[in-house]
């Protein structure tokens, strides 16, 4: 049976549905747009535009359809049906008391559509996997080589499917639906090279030319591959820090996963157990911090403002985090021990960017802000 997970950007949805006709939810499939609508807005009828028959009605007849819904209504995977988009606006200019909750897991055709029809009307939100803090500390108390490999997604979590069947059907799903869709192409072998060179790198720079190599392709294919798996909500970047320094900085992004659990099926991880001795786990790790970070952001409604710290040198710093006052700056290790060494780049940093107000350093271990800080407390 499944369990609902309480989540963080709850508050936040309701407080601006609220004060706009219109609310968007967008996210990657099955990351729990459906589940946390349904829970938000209970009394709303509920159409999902997956299913081939109840999209056929409303490609046919956009004005009928949503008259059938009501004056409030949740749409699920509203990007099936673009014709809505242009009868929603007409609706809500005409009775803003009018509610629509809309959710969609492609970010090409929705947010076009938003910023082409819905300015002024629409307030967007982005739903990422679950976060630690979510979860909380029942759920999370079990090894974290287990809590990478189970992921973030509530399948995993919720509705207790495990991994090894979960992220295979994930993967399979998104391979033969979205990304068919997106990209046109029948051969995919060359993308699922792609993928899983992606997830080798995962929180490495990120060099569209050494990948093209490896795959096979041209540098511009993997350039719109790469917006493909931003548009569906599987990767993100993290973008290097720029200022006037005499030190020379990288101009590379990194990019990392939403999901670690998607990460290690695709690093070919069959259990938690190979996680453990596994010459990728520190960059698993890293990918999970960062996820926090990243997600703490997203579930505020705020934009991602992390970037990164590395000079051609190789020193590096893995997150800088803008604030008020100055930067926070992260340093992430896997280890469960903590030694003093791990602070050495935070240091070299103070002293070579003026603005740092805070330095963090994220590991296996016990806490004790404000540094070191065990990975469940970020």
């Amino acid at each position: 049976m499944s369990q609902y997970i309480d989540r963080e950007i709850t508050p936040l949805i309701q407080e601006a549905h609220r004060y706009f006709p219109v609310t968007l939810i967008t996210g990657a499939r099955q990351v729990g747009k459906s589940t946390l609508c349904r829970h938000i807005f209970g009394d709303y009828r509920f159409v999902n535009l997956e299913d081939i028959t109840t999209r056929v009605k409303a490609m046919d007849d956009p004005k009928g359809f949503l008259a059938y819904l009501g004056p409030r209504a949740i749409i699920d995977e509203v990007q099936n049906v673009p014709q809505l988009f242009s009868q929603i606006q007409a609706n809500v200019d005409a009775d803003p008391s009018l509610r629509y909750v809309l959710t969609g897991s492609c970010n090409f055709a929705l947010m076009k559509t938003i910023g082409q029809s819905m300015a002024g009307r629409a307030v967007v939100f982005n739903l990422p996997p679950l976060t630690l803090g979510e979860l909380g500390r029942e759920r999370v108390a079990i090894s974290t080589d287990e809590l990478m490999f189970k992921g973030a997604y509530p399948g995993v979590w919720a509705d207790g499917k495990p991994p090894k069947f979960f992220y295979p059907s994930y993967y399979t799903t998104y391979i033969e639906r979205d990304v068919r869709d997106l990209l046109r192409i029948g051969n995919l072998s060359a993308f699922d090279k792609f993928m899983r060179l992606m997830a080798g790198r995962a929180g490495s720079e990120f060099r569209a030319s050494a990948l093209a190599v490896e795959v096979g392709v041209s540098s511009p294919t993997i350039n719109e591959w790469v917006s493909v798996l931003e548009a569906s909500y599987i990767i993100y970047p993290l973008q290097p820090y720029f200022a006037n320094l005499s030190k020379r900085l990288t101009k590379m992004p990194k990019y990392y996963f939403f999901d670690t659990g998607l990460l290690c099926y695709l690093l070919g991880i069959e259990t938690h157990e190979q996680l453990f001795s596994h010459p990728l786990r520190g960059q698993v790790f890293e990918n999970l911090a960062v996820n926090q970070l990243v997600c703490k952001r997203i579930n505020s409604g705020k934009p991602n403002n992390l970037c990164f710290y590395r000079e051609t040198s190789g020193r590096e710093v893995d997150v800088l985090r803008e604030s008020p006052v100055g930067l926070e700056a992260f340093e992430i290790k896997s280890g469960a021990t903590y030694r003093t060494e791990f602070k050495a780049n935070l240091e070299y940093l103070e002293k070579t960017v003026p603005n740092v107000v805070a330095a963090t350093v994220i590991y296996d271990g016990e806490s004790y802000p404000p540094s070191p800080l065990n990975i469940r407390e970020v």
